[in-house]
């Protein structure tokens, strides 16, 4: 894959290389793609765990409507 990333990524890149993170563009390109996904992960969690948080104080606020889990299971065998 050849790719073009611009004038002030590539110096970035050698920056990284000559201060010894990485031993050549291959493997900054690798760690960045790596850290790129970890931090996209972490984005998703922090959202899902927000959203699981406004739901909780729905449903402790009274909001909404609730069922146990033996209701449910009830209801699935019907």
């Amino acid at each position: 894959m050849n790719i073009s990333i611009g004038a002030p990524y590539e110096a970035a890149i050698k920056r990284i290389i000559e201060k010894g993170y990485a031993g050549n563009q291959t493997e900054v390109i690798r760690q960045a793609v790596l850290a790129y996904e970890r931090m996209l992960e972490q984005e998703e969690l922090l959202l899902v765990h927000r959203a699981a948080t406004a739901e909780v104080r729905e449903i402790e606020a009274g909001n909404c409507s609730t069922v146990s889990f033996d209701e449910l299971r009830k209801n699935l065998k019907k």
